[in-house]
């Protein structure tokens, strides 16, 4: 076993920082269009929803997941397995199962050396996690984990608890890949008993919904808005801009921002802001050494 390897300030600085991005949003307000603001000579575009007729003229390159799959005769959600595997590399933490190094080795020789496959990609787009979680929930379904042991009658909790295990390591595996990770996915909105709004990715099982924001660096909400003398107002269905939401904001929208440098609505377009997230200087880069005096209150 070779020494511990510590990188230094000035290897990391050099290095062009990967950026793993959730882009949720309402059906139809052009998630998957995002694609077309990447650079097409560096993008893997992996599709699941069918979707690439709205990617246009655009000539990045694109793996059919169930396509693939079905060429293999194996279940969708194996080859998502798979490609994360190939992608990644063998998971030191995972000796027997689906990440492993023995697994990684079945998977380059049904689908081909990494090295291959994946030259001169950089950045991968998953369309979409909600088709994925489906995908997931239907494999484990058909685990023996999903099946009581003293029935033999179908378990929903014994399902949905390996669905929460299976999507949390997918994710994490492709975390950990050597490219930056884009996934998109449908975002709901529930209102409750009160009139309240909020919104949720749709992904089969909340444990996934949970573990989102600890294992991306940035989730936006890709929304539409209408803009006048009032300012901005939320219209998700019948606004006429669409926007980026990446912060904290008054609407109640998915957003977490890590990289600190990002205004809470930007134009939806990925390649500038991914540039912007690795060269523009972040918000909070001074900081204050006082708390400000409170104000003083009105006189009566």
């Amino acid at each position: 076993m070779s020494g511990l390897r510590i990188i230094t300030a000035d290897e990391r600085l050099a290095r062009k920082p990967k950026i793993n991005i959730a882009v949720f949003g309402p059906s139809g307000v052009g998630k998957t269009t995002l694609a077309r603001t990447l650079d097409p000579d560096t993008t893997l575009f992996l599709d699941g929803e069918a979707g690439t007729l709205a990617l246009g003229d655009w000539r990045g390159r694109v793996v059919d997941l169930r396509g693939a799959a079905a060429s293999l005769g194996q279940h969708p959600w194996v080859m998502c397995r798979a490609i994360a595997s190939l992608l990644a590399g063998p998971d030191p933490a995972d000796t027997s199962g689906p990440y492993s190094a023995a697994a990684y080795e079945q998977y380059k020789g049904a689908l081909g050396d990494p090295a291959a496959l994946f030259k001169g990609v950089d950045t991968l787009f998953m369309d979409s996690i909600t088709v994925a979680s489906r995908w997931a929930f239907e494999w484990c379904q058909m685990q023996p984990e999903a099946f009581s042991e003293k029935t033999g009658k179908p378990d929903t909790r014994g399902a949905y608890g390996l669905l929460g295990r299976e999507m949390t390591k997918w994710l994490t595996v492709l975390q950990h890949a050597p490219y930056s990770v884009i996934v998109v996915g449908i975002m709901d909105e529930d209102k409750d008993d009160l009139g309240r709004i909020t919104y949720q990715p749709q992904i089969v099982g909340s444990s996934t919904g949970r573990a989102l924001p600890g294992i991306f660096d940035t989730v936006l909400t890709l929304s539409r808005f209408d803009v006048g003398d009032g300012g901005i107002t939320h219209n998700m269905i019948g606004g006429t801009r669409r926007a980026l939401v990446c912060d904290a904001n008054p609407w109640g929208l998915l957003a977490k921002n890590r990289s600190g440098n990002l205004d809470t609505i930007e134009p939806p377009n990925l390649g500038e802001l991914v540039r912007k997230m690795r060269t523009a200087p972040r918000h909070d880069a001074t900081l204050s050494s006082s708390i400000a005096t409170p104000a003083a209150p009105a006189a009566a």
